[in-house]
């Protein structure tokens, strides 16, 4: 039991960097405590975006803008075809 335990414990630990490159468009409803999650929406403004970081129960989130990195802002704002041609 203890080596099943141990080996949920080490999968989140590897999965949660790489969902910390994905940006959201809504706030998920469902967050683990202490796992962050990154919103595109108005409440921040342009060139951030907001960080949500799970509690655990009973504790609010904590919700920050934070500038977005050059590799994040690729994955958020995809740029128009030029059609001109």
């Amino acid at each position: 039991m203890r080596m099943l335990a141990s080996l949920v414990v080490v999968s989140c630990l590897i999965a949660v960097p790489c969902s910390a490159q994905t940006i959201l468009k809504s706030e998920p409803l469902m967050l683990a405590p202490y796992e962050v999650a990154f919103v595109k929406d108005a409440s921040c403004p342009p060139g951030k975006v907001l960080k949500v970081t799970g509690a655990i129960r009973g504790l609010h989130r904590r919700k920050a803008c934070v500038a977005m990195a050059g590799e994040q802002a690729s994955l958020a704002i995809a740029p128009l075809p030029d059609l001109t041609n």
